[in-house]
């Protein structure tokens, strides 16, 4: 028997969504949730320190074994990708989930142990608070091993809202642009990395990965049948795939509001690019911008009332935000003369964007009200496009160095910037984060 750690293209994706995880797991005995542990907003707040040892096979005894240590694997990982998680190694206990935790500086440990069912597997998970000498939070899953990761990115989330108050990320997704099989096509992958999927075969241009609002659908721009047409695919099997707007020029860059049918997109159908309100097959209800410009790049504020986007229209391509009930618009940005792909932060309280300083493009934060913008990243090369992680606390974007595209996340304070993706040749780009997915 082997843990299928990294899930395939199976009818399992449509018939166990992740929401048959709630009908199939329960909490322990014991388990409750006191006290918010940390303030992960504050700019002081701290790493804890957690030890996830391997899980353990109920139906065997002695040494861990392969499937309990990669299983420890993905959950720890994806607790320490949340960044205020700092993991001891295991091998400093000897893999063990019998050691002195406080000797080992432990705050909290996570101990699991797993069997097989006729269905698939048993899995029980804990959460302790070392200090307190408790269980915090505890469940027990049955499900198909093919949801087996599911279920450890599941339980690393609630492990993050036990201690944090805010839902965690791990069943998140990312978007992407990728060369990695010679052409420029659209990549699926979830935020460790290990399960990576293609998503477009067109063999030819395309670009610009959005998700809808619900994280399960998935656009995009091709130029595979000559003319720059908006598609949409659905990413829990990648099969339906549709044209959604394929009027003549450019069809680019969709954004949802919260509820409704409706998308705002970049068209040039009537020759200059501008932005218009359509329904989601593509029909045209009303023009939003009249030629003031280049106008591009829409994000909607999650309350849907207001719209952040790129023109020239001054003269120089900056940040604007737009009244959706009157048309009015607000020039935003005021620094530099180069600040474009605004992404309106899920919780509403930033747009982040591209700007130009000293001849290399950042990553900056802009509160929507206007204000000096805050400049996030400050390595070295060209950072682009950002895209706001579901808890808005990190933002992941590309930054590319000499002739080589990478995808880096960091957090919002400039701390913790980090490669993702690393292992998979090829230049990376254009990334969009998914919300959470789920229910």
């Amino acid at each position: 028997m082997s843990v299928k750690l990294h899930p395939s293209m199976s009818k399992l994706r449509l018939l166990l969504p992740l929401l048959a995880l709630l009908l199939l797991s329960s909490p322990l005995v014991g388990s409750g949730q006191a006290r918010v542990y940390l303030d992960i907003t504050s700019p002081e707040s701290r790493k804890i320190s957690m030890a996830v040892p391997p899980l353990l096979d109920q139906n065997r005894s002695g040494q861990p074994l392969a499937e309990g240590r990669r299983m420890a694997d993905i959950l720890g990982r994806a607790l320490e990708f949340h960044g205020f998680v700092q993991l001891i190694d295991p091998k400093l206990y000897g893999e063990s989930q019998e050691a002195d935790w406080s000797r080992q500086g432990a705050e909290f440990v996570v101990l699991g142990r797993y069997s097989e069912s006729p269905d698939g597997f048993s899995l029980e998970l804990r959460l302790l608070d070392i200090t307190e000498g408790r269980m915090i939070h505890g469940r027990r899953y049955q499900a198909p091993w093919e949801l087996v990761r599911q279920v450890l990115l599941r339980f690393s989330d609630e492990v993050v809202e036990v201690l944090s108050g805010v839902k965690g990320i791990s069943q998140s997704q990312i978007a992407f642009v990728s060369d990695l099989d010679g052409y420029k096509e659209i990549y699926l992958a979830d935020i460790l990395g290990d399960d990576i999927r293609r998503v477009t075969r067109h063999q030819y241009l395309s670009v610009a990965p959005r998700f809808t609002r619900d994280g399960y659908g998935l656009a995009y721009t091709s130029f595979h049948r000559g003319n720059a047409n908006l598609y949409q695919t659905d990413t829990r099997e990648l099969k339906t795939t549709r044209a959604i707007s394929r009027w003549e020029g450019l069809n680019i860059t969709p954004s949802w509001p919260p509820t409704g049918d409706r998308m705002v997109l970049t068209l040039s159908r009537d020759g200059n690019p501008d932005l218009y309100l359509a329904d989601n097959n593509g029909r045209v209800m009303r023009r939003l911008t009249n030629g003031e410009g280049v106008n591009v790049s829409p994000s909607f504020s999650p309350d849907g009332r207001r719209l952040a986007f790129v023109s020239d229209r001054s003269g120089t391509p900056q940040i604007y935000v737009m009244d959706m009930r009157t048309l009015a618009v607000q020039r935003l940005t005021f620094q530099g003369n180069d600040n474009t792909t605004p992404s309106w932060s899920p919780d509403g309280k930033w747009i982040a964007y591209t700007g130009r300083v000293d001849g290399a493009l950042h990553i900056f934060i802009i509160r929507p009200e206007g204000g000096p913008p805050l400049q996030v990243t400050r390595t070295w090369g060209d950072h682009e496009t950002p895209s706001w992680s579901p808890d808005s606390r990190q933002l992941v974007f590309s930054r590319k160095r000499n002739d080589r595209e990478e995808i880096c996340a960091i957090f919002t304070n400039g701390s913790g910037l980090r490669v993702l993706f690393r292992h998979e040749p090829g230049n990376h780009s254009m990334p969009q984060w998914s919300p959470r997915l789920e229910k």
